[in-house]
């Protein structure tokens, strides 16, 4: 417990709360300028098993906000999990640290979180947090809701059986979950730092059973130096966490793509998992472009695009103009 002294010595955790945290399970939903702080503060305070999922891989310009992340990572091209995994590994090789490279959807989500003790939302997509809200009400899992943009902030903790308000709650029906990127209006890392650093004290509170567990949406925005706690109520009708009505969940799952923010890459998901050979897929790719790759993932650029294909089939495909050209980028350069 040596590791641990200052933060056991602190009265509201003690020697109890920190054993709790060793012997608690997260799962941290996206590796990007939140999820990185968050995985960064919940290693160092001890929590037993960390498991952090992610899609994408690392560029520069993640450096300015992606706190475990450094130029040989981005000009590695790591899958950032992986990133991760490797920097907190020399931090804290006393607890577990499982990186999930994986697109989060219907398919996979329940097995990446259903024997977690919380999730932590630190991801940039609606569709995914309504996808985690049902998920964690399906399984009884408490999960924290994240997000900044510019100076600004949100974060909520969503409890389950019934004890408050769901993400869908708050939401309601809206048909339109899209707005300004970080891309396109920008954000500061002391705000993702901020809101990180508040959704892990959280965290902590919930892991340990603390009775200080914050119970209204907290909305921040540095750059106005305003703190605001809202109290949000319980849908009455809600179809989430009153009639268990999972729409997301249950959605079926085939060939998909996704624009993803920050860049100007398109995501192709395949029907189902592959097994790709990277090896024998470099030796025909080398006659028309650069490649190179990993165990994790083959990197593959020409003058009109460039590609990141990971070992499920998934790849991410820069300069792509839209979902449908991004599927016959795939096809025609993959033959997958």
């Amino acid at each position: 417990m040596d590791r641990y002294a200052r933060q056991a010595v602190f009265g509201a955790v003690g020697k109890e709360g920190q054993e709790r945290l060793l012997g608690a399970k997260v799962t941290i939903i996206g590796m990007g300028a939140l999820g990185t702080v968050a995985a960064n503060n919940l290693c160092r305070a001890g929590v037993g098993h960390i498991r952090m999922a992610d899609r994408d891989y690392v560029e520069i310009t993640n450096l300015q906000r992606q706190i475990l992340f450094n130029e040989e990572d981005a000009a590695q091209s790591l899958p950032k999990a992986i990133a991760a995994f490797n920097h907190l590994s020399k931090v804290n090789s006393e607890i577990t640290l499982e990186p999930v490279i994986a697109d989060v959807n219907p398919s996979n989500i329940e097995g990446i979180v259903s024997d977690s003790d919380l999730v932590l939302d630190a991801n940039d997509n609606f569709e995914i947090r309504l996808l985690i809200n049902e998920t964690c009400d399906k399984y009884g899992i408490p999960w924290i809701y994240c997000g900044a943009l510019g100076s600004e902030g949100m974060t909520m903790n969503i409890l389950p059986n019934g004890e408050g308000p769901c993400l869908r709650c708050f939401l309601g029906e809206s048909d339109s979950l899209s707005g300004p990127s970080c891309s396109t209006f920008g954000v500061l890392n002391m705000i993702t730092m901020t809101m990180a650093s508040i959704q892990t004290a959280e965290a902590l509170k919930i892991l340990i059973g603390s009775d200080s567990v914050r119970k209204e949406l907290l909305a921040v925005d540095l750059w106005g130096s305003n703190f605001h706690s809202i109290a949000l109520k319980k849908d009455s009708d809600c179809p989430v966490c009153v009639h268990k009505r999972y729409e997301h969940l249950g959605r079926a799952v085939g060939s998909y793509t996704t624009s993803l923010c920050g860049s100007d890459s398109v995501q192709v998901v395949p029907p189902q998992p592959r097994n790709i050979d990277f090896e024998a897929l470099a030796e025909r790719l080398k006659k028309t472009g650069d490649v190179r790759f990993s165990q994790h993932a083959l990197r593959f650029s020409d003058d009109k695009y460039e590609i990141m294909l990971f070992q499920d089939g998934r790849a991410i495909i820069k300069n792509a103009i839209d979902g449908n050209n991004a599927k016959s980028v795939y096809t025609e350069y993959l033959g997958l």
